[in-house]
């Protein structure tokens, strides 16, 4: 079969295409016909050789993908050839195939095209996952999300609207601001020209945010604790601010407030299968009823995939897509 491959690391253009053996359905997994690909922000960091796949896992990329069953193996049950669905992947969905345990596949959700599916089991799982069973996002409560025009971004502000929280966003432009307003945001922070600590307590009469999910790590934690209500809860789900940090316990204890970190890729699969279970259970119904949807900015080509990246490096709103 034909996948998108990453000889060595480098910029966008090192992903080409390349003939790689085709998967096989072991026990309790599936194989996907890729008909689409998300890309994500951890595709970048792989290509850059700063993330690598979990042993097992193909070497290529691709967190998510959607398709049609074309083999199951021994054990899998509520599945059958021909079946529509999408995937939540360690790796390897920038093919025309790739391998799945079963718990990881997620139907497709009425209303939402085969293709447009694959904008949603990262962004869904990691969401799901981090701000409402660890962090337990409440009803009333405020959540900031940094990079809120972002895949992760535009989903939590969404599901987070949908239980009656209220959403603060950082962005770095005007146009992102706005599409972040469309969907429900109520605080909007230009990080370029204005501070999130101060923009928070001000519009939160001085409280603060009861969670923060943060994709920049190290550059924003001093900060991110500021940003904490009493017994708030700090998720960081990203490293792109780098990885250490001094932390100040004594403000954190004062607020008897928490630091979360979790990733998903390494997870083990009877826990990302819980996640998956979880999603179908709660949000696949708001996606079905229109109440949540992907938000796509740009779809490439599975040829094409260092456009797809570089878009992904650029201004994009949303999810980028490889469709196969």
């Amino acid at each position: 079969m034909r996948a998108v491959v990453v000889t060595e690391p480098g910029g966008p253009a090192v992903p080409v295409e390349a003939d790689v053996p085709d998967p096989e359905a072991g026990p309790g997994h599936v194989v996907l016909g890729v008909v689409s690909a998300g890309v994500n922000r951890a595709d970048l960091l792989q290509r850059q050789g700063h993330y690598s796949p979990p042993p097992g896992t193909p070497d290529w990329p691709g967190l998510e993908c959607s398709g049609r069953v074309l083999d199951v193996g021994e054990g899998v049950q509520g599945w059958r050839v021909g079946d529509e669905a999408c995937a939540l992947l360690s790796g390897g969905g920038y093919a025309e195939k790739v391998a799945v345990p079963a718990g990881q596949l997620l139907p497709v959700p009425h209303g939402v095209s085969l293709l447009e599916t694959a904008a949603l089991p990262e962004a869904t799982c990691t969401v799901w996952s981090n701000v409402f069973m660890l962090a337990g996002l409440r009803p009333g409560e405020t959540l900031l999300v940094h990079g809120g025009s972002s895949g992760i971004g535009t989903m939590a502000i969404q599901l987070a609207r949908r239980i009656g929280a209220r959403v603060a966003v950082t962005a770095g432009s005007a146009a992102k601001l706005e599409a972040c307003a469309r969907l429900g945001a109520h605080i909007l922070v230009n990080y370029h020209e204005q501070d999130f600590v101060d923009e928070i307590r001000a519009r939160t009469g001085g409280a603060g945010a009861d969670v923060v999910l943060d994709n920049m790590g190290a550059a924003y934690l001093a900060r991110n604790v500021d940003a904490l209500a009493t017994n708030g809860r700090l998720v960081v789900i990203g490293l792109q601010g780098g990885t250490t940090a001094e932390l100040n316990l004594g403000a954190l204890l004062s607020k008897r407030a928490a630091v979360l970190a979790t990733s998903l890729r390494a997870r083990p699969p009877d826990e990302k299968a819980a996640i998956v279970a979880s999603v179908v259970e709660h949000v696949w119904p708001l996606v079905a009823d229109g109440m949540v949807r992907p938000v796509i900015d740009m779809t490439f080509p599975l040829a094409e995939a260092a456009d797809a990246h570089r878009r992904m490096e650029s201004d994009h709103i949303g999810k980028v897509l490889l469709t196969v």
